[in-house]
C-alpha cells in the first residue's frame, strides 16, 4: 500500500482547507498513492468558539466535505479525512469531531466521533476543554478497505489503550490516529505513543498531524508518522506542511504477529483487583 499523508496548517477559511485537500487528492494519485490521509480538524481549526460557531455546518451542509468527496471521485482515490468539526449532529447540542473514510467513488463508509475528549491544564498556564464544545462518540469503528481493515480514533484517543483492543479484537490491522497535538505534549509523548500503539496491537499505524502556527494562534507538533508492526519508523514528516509518501509492506503485520504472538495470547482482565 502507498500511503500519502497531507500534513496541514489548517485555518479558518473552510474553502482555503477545502482547496488544498483537492489540491493534495490531485497530488498523491499522480504520485501513485492509494490512499490520502489528513489530520485532525482538517476542514477547520479555530479555538474562537463564536467565530467557529457562525462558520460550522451540519455534515450534509460541510463545504469541505462535498468538495473532498467530489475530488476522490474524480480521481478515483480512497480518502481519510482525519476528522471535521461539524454543528447540529448531536441531540446535547455540542459539536461532533468526526473522522470520515471516503472511498474511491467519493461515498461515505465509516464516521467515527472522537471518544477521549481533551479536558487538561498545562503547568504553563495554557488550558483546553474540548468537553465544553464537543460531544463524545459512542461507538468504536472500524471499515474495510482494499488495504485490510482499519480502526479509526483520533488523537487524544491514542492515550487510552483499550480502544484499539478493541480495535483489533474486531480485526482491525491498520490503525488511523489523526491528531492536532500541541508541541509541548508532542515533543513529550507522540513518538512513544504511537510507537506503542503499533508495537502492543501488531498494526501499522498511520499518524497524520497538523503542524505549525495556524490563524487561531495556537501551534501544533507535526511528525505525521506512518509506524509499522515492530515499531519502525517508515515515515517521519517533521515540523512542515506538506505532502508525505510511506510504501508499507502489509505482509510485515502476519510476520511480526507470528514472531510475537501478543493478540493471541492475551487474556482478558477480570474487573476486580486483589489489593492486598
Amino acid at each position: 500500500m502507498r500511503a500519502a499523508l497531507f500534513q496541514m496548517t489548517s485555518g479558518i477559511d473552510p474553502a482555503a482547507n477545502a482547496a488544498a485537500i483537492v489540491e493534495m487528492v490531485r497530488r498523491a494519485k499522480g504520485e501513485g498513492a492509494d490512499m490520502l490521509f489528513t489530520p485532525e480538524m482538517a476542514g477547520y481549526l479555530d479555538r474562537d468558539r463564536k467565530r467557529a460557531a457562525q462558520t460550522l455546518r451540519s455534515e450534509a451542509e460541510d463545504v469541505v466535505l462535498a468538495a473532498v468527496r467530489d475530488a476522490a471521485a474524480r480521481a478515483g482515490l480512497w480518502v481519510h479525512l482525519g476528522s471535521l468539526p461539524l454543528r447540529d449532529e448531536r441531540a446535547d447540542g455540542r459539536w461532533a469531531n468526526r473522522s470520515l473514510m471516503i472511498d474511491a467513488n467519493g461515498d461515505i463508509r465509516a464516521r467515527y466521533d472522537k471518544i477521549h475528549l481533551f479536558d487538561v491544564d498545562f503547568a504553563s498556564g495554557e488550558s483546553w476543554r474540548e468537553s465544553t464544545v464537543y460531544g463524545p462518540g459512542e461507538q468504536v469503528v472500524a471499515v474495510d478497505t482494499p488495504w485490510g481493515r482499519m480502526g479509526l480514533s483520533i488523537c487524544y484517543d491514542m492515550r487510552f489503550p483499550d480502544l484499539y483492543r478493541a480495535l483489533t479484537d474486531a480485526g482491525a490491522t491498520i490503525l488511523l490516529a489523526p491528531a492536532a497535538f500541541t508541541v509541548p505534549t508532542g515533543q513529550a509523548h507522540w513518538h512513544v505513543l504511537l510507537r506503542a500503539r503499533a508495537i502492543e496491537a501488531g498494526c501499522v499505524v498511520i499518524a497524520t498531524a497538523q503542524a505549525g502556527a495556524h490563524a487561531d494562534g495556537r501551534v501544533t507538533y507535526g511528525h505525521s508518522l506512518v509506524v509499522d508492526p515492530w515499531g519502525d519508523l517508515l515515515l517521519d514528516m517533521g515540523d512542515a506542511a506538506g505532502l508525505g509518501l510511506a510504501d508499507i509492506d502489509l505482509s510485515r503485520i502476519g510476520d511480526v504477529r507470528a514472531r510475537v504472538p501478543a493478540l493471541a495470547n492475551r487474556r482478558t482482565m477480570p474487573r476486580d483487583v486483589t489489593i492486598s
